[in-house]
């Protein structure tokens, strides 16, 4: 029984994509608009969480995906914030970028908690000790990192984008600030890679024919 539904289901995603994604099915136009870094540019933004084991398992095809965008588009990663249990890890996020070993951890700090199950997500003191460690750097200096002005700007900024985006879950990606897609509406990581490419090629062709006007 089980195999026949995976089949069914495998069969309804391939039939939807043959026809395209549909609005209202596989993305969703966002609750407000976001504003992007480069209007100049398509901006892909993944709405993320260290704590979620889909997010995880997407790392691997989004990083792949990421590598290939034609040069009109750009990909960023922000935290997903929609409560306080989620700040510890925004703040390790942030925190590893002004460090500048956001490069370097952000994969680690993933496997830390769902492939070693050595790190608790919820817990802020677990999580500046293990940036410390891995990081080799002073713990005064990332303690710093951690509270400074300029993350709280960035945790009220993010807090904003999660309430503005319309997002119910983790990872959700946001093409050019408009539209909204994630794992879950296009049918699994894979499939939401796709709907964001047919968003990113519908978007170029807007930009196009507003730039003619």
């Amino acid at each position: 029984m089980k195999k026949f539904l995976a089949i069914l289901m495998l069969t309804l995603s391939t039939m939807a994509f043959a026809e395209g994604p549909q609005l209202g099915e596989q993305f969703e136009a966002v609750a407000q608009p976001i504003s992007t870094d480069n209007p100049a540019k398509i901006e892909v933004m993944e709405i993320f969480w260290y704590g979620c084991i889909h997010c995880y398992q997407m790392e691997t095809p989004m990083n792949t995906w990421a590598k290939k965008l034609p040069n009109d588009v750009y990909f960023k990663r922000v935290p997903g914030l929609p409560n306080p249990s989620w700040a510890p890890m925004a703040k390790a996020f942030y925190a590893m970028e002004t460090l500048g070993v956001a490069e370097k951890l952000h994969t680690p700090l993933f496997e830390a908690i769902h492939k070693q199950k050595t790190l608790n997500p919820t817990d802020e003191k677990a999580a500046i000790d293990w940036v410390t460690k891995q990081s080799g750097l002073d713990k005064l200096k990332v303690e710093q990192a951690f509270k400074s002005f300029t993350i709280n700007t960035s945790l009220n900024r993010a807090a904003i984008i999660f309430r503005n985006s319309g997002a119910t879950g983790v990872p959700s990606l946001i093409i050019d600030g408009k539209y909204i897609t994630s794992s879950t509406m296009a049918g699994g990581n894979d499939s939401a890679l796709k709907v964001a490419d047919f968003i990113i090629a519908n978007v170029r062709s807007e930009k196009a024919a507003a730039a003619k006007k």
